[in-house]
């Protein structure tokens, strides 16, 4: 239980680490120096040093969505264990709650969105929407082929029970598929390429960043923390799968989850380096196929002996 204390601290503390490696990654891919991995916190302190200007239009609810998305990140963070080291809080059933507490803070962002009145953030607003109707089926049956292999209901057993002996098992080979799946989500979830752009200025491109047009100041630094944060607990998911390493040295496990993490943020430097976003049309096609893979793996691990 003392480390299991750590990883929320961690994640608080380094979350804005994973976004300036990504950047990194992409400046070395186009020979250029590119800014610091620590550029992401000097924005964040740049961000709350100013002040926030809200539209007439806006109510109580614009207000609430950067403040629910991060509480409902950081309670996402509390049931997710980081590799081998347990969650902080744990129960039957938590990957349920991991993924609606993700929801409601996707809620409250898009309802933020709305309530500016402005139709452009309600094109983005769509979108994102869109995007949620596809990639959270698609998690939710991937959880489940995981329990199901696990035998587990807990993201802290179900994790602790991976390694590389379970794709000798019967049915640990859909896993495979499941890893995949959950890699689709994270660069949909977290709105990187190939499904959004978030350094784009092109306004009928923009899904997520279009959004929170409207937000300024400390608030959109909630927002942008927020993000990361996210884009921890979804690569977390991933690399704990990708990279099952569980020595029984709670200190061992808890570095290479950390650097999983790490992992995880390059090959999302190197995706949007050799890559260009997709069509919308064929936005839809990628998730879909992320839910056929989670469908596939479900099934096949239904069906092993």
């Amino acid at each position: 239980m003392r480390l299991s204390a750590l990883h929320l601290p961690l994640a608080l503390l380094c979350a804005p680490l994973l976004p300036g490696i990504i950047n990194k990654v992409k400046a070395f891919f186009a020979g250029r120096t590119g800014p610091s991995v620590f550029q992401p916190y000097l924005d964040l302190l740049k961000l709350l040093q100013k002040g926030a200007v809200y539209s007439r239009t806006t109510t109580w609810v614009f207000r609430a969505g950067p403040i629910v998305a991060l509480a409902s990140t950081t309670a996402a963070l509390v049931l997710l264990p980081l590799g081998g080291l347990p969650a902080l809080l744990a129960f039957p059933g938590d990957l349920v709650l991991f993924a609606y507490v993700l929801a409601l803070g996707r809620f409250f962002t898009v309802a933020a969105a709305l309530d500016t009145g402005s139709a452009f953030e309600g094109m983005g607003a769509s979108r994102e929407v869109w995007f949620a109707a596809l990639s959270e089926p698609a998690l939710l049956l991937g959880l489940a082929a995981m329990a199901k292999q696990a035998g587990k209901l807990s993201l802290t057993s179900l994790y602790a029970a991976l390694g590389p002996a379970v794709l000798l098992k019967p049915g640990g080979p859909a896993l495979l598929l499941v890893a995949a799946a959950l890699l689709i989500i994270f660069l949909a979830e977290n709105s990187r390429i190939p499904f959004d752009d978030p350094n784009t200025h092109l306004e009928l491109t923009m899904i997520h960043e279009v959004m929170v047009l409207d937000h300024s100041g400390p608030e959109f630094g909630l927002i942008q923390y927020a993000a990361s944060l996210k884009l921890w607990a979804l690569g977390a998911l991933a690399s704990g799968l990708l990279l099952p390493v569980r020595t029984g040295v709670p200190w061992l496990d808890l570095f290479a989850g950390f650097c999983g993490l790490f992992v995880v943020a390059m090959f999302t430097g190197v995706v949007e380096s050799v890559m260009a976003r997709l069509r919308l049309t064929r936005v839809s096609q990628l998730l879909a196929a992320a839910a056929a893979f989670s469908v596939l793996a479900l099934m096949l691990v239904r069906s092993a002996p």
